[in-house]
């Protein structure tokens, strides 16, 4: 029997309130289509979380009932409280909790903090063809995927993407203009675990992509905690006994 995986999926729900264009493509927010997908999957346990709730709706009851956060974030990255980052940067790194970040949540406050980087590149909004590379056929996250696939129209991310070289590369993608990107990240800090993945532009209808909705599903499955051992916190630099008896 599978366990329970409790999912929480942030998302800035601006976009959708202030473009209706938008809010056709998502009525119910980013955040609700990522959310009604997973909720279909029995063992994941799913709630919603947006900006402009009391603590951005991580309150410490949330996020100490959180296995995975989903995190969606692009035009109020500077709005987000320091001190919720603080929660959410702790929760992942002594808790265990694991974060999935998506396209523009890149520049985000935790992501940023996490990589220690600018995490900048480069962009184009054209409308254009990007094709997604499997690098790591026996990673997790591909599980049921085919060598690649494609997204017809979206958001351009081109290298160089400053973040640091990631523990497992697991998706690099062309796009029609010719530029590449490391698309499929995985990092571990801590005791959580992390995985960037790439598309997600809002002016597209990408969150209804069965592969992508595919790759999230997989994504939150790898990053979640695992029961293993709890290392003791460390404050300064402890004298220690040795286990075993010295000569």
């Amino acid at each position: 029997m599978n366990k329970t995986i409790r999912v929480t999926v942030w998302n800035e729900f601006l976009h959708e309130k202030q473009n209706p264009e938008i809010a056709k493509i998502y009525p119910e927010g980013i955040h609700g289509a990522i959310a009604k997908y997973l909720g279909s999957k029995p063992e994941f346990k799913v709630k919603t979380a947006t900006l402009e709730m009391p603590e951005h709706g991580l309150t410490d009851e949330v996020l100490n009932n959180t296995d995975v956060l989903i995190w969606w974030g692009h035009m109020a990255h500077d709005r987000v409280s320091d001190a919720v980052v603080d929660k959410i940067y702790r929760r992942i790194t002594d808790g265990g909790m694991g974060l999935i970040v998506l396209h523009s949540g890149h520049y985000s406050k935790i992501f940023r903090r996490l990589m220690g980087t600018s995490c900048g590149l480069r962009w184009r909004e054209a409308g254009e063809k990007e094709r997604l590379w499997v690098v790591s056929p026996g990673h997790p996250i591909t599980a049921g995927l085919s060598e690649y696939f494609e997204i017809e129209h979206t958001e351009m991310y081109g290298e160089y993407f400053d973040i640091p070289t990631p523990d497992q590369l697991v998706f690099i993608s062309w796009f029609q203009g010719g530029e590449v990107f490391r698309s499929g990240c995985c990092f571990h800090r801590g005791r959580g675990k992390i995985f960037y993945f790439r598309p997600g532009h809002e002016s597209f209808p990408i969150f209804h992509h069965p592969i992508v909705l595919k790759v999230i599903e997989n994504a939150a499955r790898w990053a979640a905690p695992v029961d293993g051992p709890r290392p003791p916190t460390i404050v300064g630099a402890p004298n220690v006994k040795p286990l075993e008896k010295l000569q």
